[in-house]
């Protein structure tokens, strides 16, 4: 709370008198990264265009949200109630499914599995420092997320192993 209010310019009591604790500013700021990343994911339209295309708009909308969203996964704060579902995670598996469905994603991994893995992904890089501007950071994030997920023939060999 120190740091905060620092950072802020203002008195430790200041910031006590907005959050009464850590926990409660904590909470706040998980409520502010969820609704940033819920209306930017809405305006991405990843509903209307091609899949590859709206992953790499879901990747710039959660990067776009930036350090609230590191620190709510750093410090593993839920946001209150059923919000992250319904903004988040449901609009980024909808879209993980229908990619499935039209061959751009591979379909041996569950897709509440591919939708964590892109939300973490996402979440890990920004933890980190870069040299990398924003542009070059989601196209980064994308590549890795899409070749990694992607259909290969890699894929499909070891789905067959499994049938086998």
């Amino acid at each position: 709370m120190n740091d905060v209010a620092v950072a802020a310019g203002v008195a430790r009591a200041t910031v006590y008198r907005y959050f009464p604790s850590r926990q409660a500013m904590l909470e706040e700021l998980a409520d502010v990264a969820v609704r940033d990343a819920g209306e930017r994911l809405a305006s991405a339209r990843i509903n209307e265009i091609a899949p590859r295309e709206a992953i790499t708009r879901v990747i710039r909308a959660l990067v776009e949200v930036g350090d609230p969203l590191v620190v709510v996964a750093r410090e593993h704060v839920q946001p209150t109630g059923e919000h992250f579902g319904r903004a988040v995670r449901e609009p980024i598996e909808s879209l993980v499914d229908r990619a499935r469905e039209e061959g751009a994603l591979r379909d041996d991994l569950p897709s509440s599995w591919l939708t964590e893995a892109l939300i973490n992904l996402v979440v890990s890089v920004l933890s980190r420092p870069s040299s990398l501007g924003s542009e070059d950071t989601i196209e980064a994030i994308s590549s890795m997320f899409l070749d990694g997920a992607g259909t290969t023939q890699d894929a499909g060999a070891m789905k067959e192993r499994r049938l086998a």
